[in-house]
C-alpha cells in the first residue's frame, strides 16, 4: 500500500498527466558536400561549424500534437563549403492532463529533449557517411531557448503596447 495521497500526480480532472511518444519521424534530411571529393582530403584547419536549431509544434487534436526539431549544420572555411546538413525530426505526443499553463513548456522543452537524441544520431550518421568525422552536437537547452523566446514575445508585446498608447 503507499503512504502517498490518493490524488497524488493528479491533475484537476483527475487523471493522470500522461506524456507518450505516439510516433517519431524523418520529415526531411539533406546532406550536400559540394566540394567532395576534394573537401574530403586531409586539413591543416579546422572547419567552422554552425549549428542552427528551430522548434515547431501543431495540435493534431485535443490531446495530440506534432513536435519537429529542425537541426542544420554547416561546416567550411572562408569561402569552401565542406557539407551542409539539415534534417527535419518529429514525433507526435499524445499530451493528456496537463494543466494548460504547462503546455508551452512540455511541447517546446520536454518533447524536443526526447526527440534530441535520435536527431543528433541521424546527424551524426549522415556527417560520417558523407566522409568526415561524425558530427556529434552538443546537447541544447531547450528550457533557456523557450525562456528566451518568451522574453522576446514579452518585450515585443511591450512595444506594441507603448506604440497603441502614443
Amino acid at each position: 500500500m503507499s503512504d502517498q495521497p490518493q490524488n497524488a500526480g493528479k491533475a484537476g480532472n483527475g487523471a493522470a498527466p500522461t506524456l507518450n511518444v505516439l510516433v517519431q519521424y524523418v520529415k526531411e534530411l539533406s546532406f550536400e558536400s559540394p566540394g567532395a571529393p576534394l573537401s574530403l582530403q586531409n586539413r591543416n584547419n579546422q572547419p567552422a561549424i554552425n549549428v542552427s536549431v528551430n522548434l515547431a509544434a501543431n495540435p493534431l487534436s485535443e490531446t495530440e500534437f506534432d513536435v519537429v526539431l529542425t537541426l542544420t549544420a554547416k561546416a567550411g572555411t572562408d569561402k569552401d563549403t565542406l557539407f551542409h546538413c539539415e534534417l527535419a525530426y518529429g514525433g507526435v505526443f499524445r499530451v493528456a492532463g496537463f494543466p494548460q499553463e504547462h503546455m508551452l513548456p512540455i511541447l517546446f522543452i520536454e518533447c524536443p529533449r526526447i526527440l534530441f537524441p535520435f536527431a543528433r544520431q541521424i546527424i551524426a550518421d549522415a556527417t560520417r557517411n558523407g566522409g568526415f568525422p561524425p558530427l556529434m552536437i552538443d546537447p541544447i537547452d531547450f528550457n533557456g531557448m523557450f525562456q528566451q523566446r518568451l522574453a522576446e514575445e514579452q518585450a515585443k508585446a511591450r512595444v506594441a503596447a507603448a506604440t497603441q498608447a502614443n
